[in-house]
């Protein structure tokens, strides 16, 4: 069984493999929900955002992280303990 960490997402906790990214942790924290998919951002129009590229390119997947805003999901790996704000936790701030 692959070793599993924790962090929190928007509030709430969630256990994911390690070596998952922070991208892949948000997907499956909102896995189930009303969205049912990853929104990490609003647009400066109010859009919602999201992983697209999953390389780092188009910069759609940027969240706060321990208190580090424009962190990139995709680039970034799970921690144990990690922090992380998306859109959704701040009743959808343009970020």
């Amino acid at each position: 069984m692959a070793e599993r960490i924790e962090l929190e997402i928007d509030g709430r906790r969630i256990a994911v493999p390690a070596g998952s990214t922070v991208a892949a942790a948000i997907a499956r924290a909102m896995a189930g929900t009303e969205s049912s998919g990853a929104i990490t951002r609003r647009s400066v129009t109010g859009a919602l955002r999201g992983p697209l590229c999953g390389m780092g390119v188009c910069q759609e997947c940027r969240v706060t992280i321990d208190g580090r805003a424009h962190r990139l999901a995709c680039q970034t790996l799970s921690a144990d303990g990690m922090r992380v704000e998306t859109a959704a936790a701040d009743g959808g701030a343009r970020t």
